[in-house]
């Protein structure tokens, strides 16, 4: 090969910078507990070389480096967006106040059901599973602990909706970068998704409907119910108003708000 001709990369040209990744993590977590930040950056510069070898500029590399970020950007301001709305939801009583309607409404027989569906919904308004497990996933803990329904179920059930409505939703930065990554559309990519989603989703309803059942007509343990009430009473102002965030973002997701001013409306 000439100096500068470019040339189709082979299969070992391709699995060697992947190899090298797998090899540097594995070495360095394993036998030095070490954090994954140094591992990439070596296996990044294996990367750049491997291009080198093959014939590309650096001029181009750089390029490749730069419009990769960028189509990931999106996805990198939301995740920055995830951790100040959760810390809203809490500090404004939104969770608190779920809480206290939740342990009004729900009763031990339909709850782990009704947790995977409002966990569904909140993930498909939000975009995040984080944001949904740290909010409205904390609040169903609290419920759950209430109605004496084991917390690993109740887990359970949080993270199944919590995933369910991340993958779906147009708001989450997962769901906008594949199809960015793959030259897709943002909602064919959604529809395509239905098929392996919607039945797994139907499955874990099933499944905690059965496990609900077990729980219900048990005696619920009013004191601590009530204790719990009145120690969100005092602690916030509870109010239907503080129901209005999540109420919002699910217009949002009606109107096909994009993801980035739907995050920022949550917190104003």
């Amino acid at each position: 090969m000439e100096n500068g001709q470019k040339r189709k990369p082979s299969v070992w040209d391709a699995l060697i910078p992947v190899v090298a990744l797998v090899a540097i993590l594995s070495f360095s977590i394993l036998k030095y507990e070490a954090s994954p930040h140094i591992p990439l950056v070596i296996s990044a510069v294996i990367a750049a070389l491997m291009s080198i070898k093959v014939g590309l500029k650096w001029e181009e590399i750089e390029k490749g480096i730069i419009d990769t970020i960028g189509m990931s950007m999106q996805a990198i301001i939301i995740l920055m967006i995830i951790g100040t709305v959760i810390g809203a939801w809490i500090l404004s009583g939104t969770v608190p106040a779920m809480i206290y309607y939740g342990l009004k409404v729900l009763s031990p027989g339909i709850f782990l059901v009704a947790t995977l569906i409002i966990c569904s919904i909140v993930s498909l308004a939000t975009g995040s599973s984080w944001t949904t497990a740290g909010t409205v996933g904390i609040a169903l803990i609290g419920v759950g602990q209430g109605l004496g329904i084991p917390l690993p179920m109740v887990a359970g059930a949080v993270v199944s909706g919590a995933y369910f409505g991340d993958k779906m939703s147009p708001l989450s930065d997962t769901t906008n970068l594949a199809p960015a990554m793959a030259g897709a559309t943002l909602f064919d990519h959604v529809k395509h998704m239905i098929f392996t989603t919607g039945p797994s989703y139907l499955i874990a309803l099933v499944v905690y409907a059965i496990l609900g059942a077990k729980f219900a007509g048990r005696q619920l343990d009013v004191g601590q119910i009530n204790q719990i009430l009145d120690a969100l009473s005092k602690q916030f102002n509870i109010s239907l108003w503080l129901l209005i965030p999540p109420i919002v973002v699910i217009v949002m997701v009606v109107k096909k708000v994009p993801a980035i001013p739907g995050l920022f409306q949550e917190l104003s």
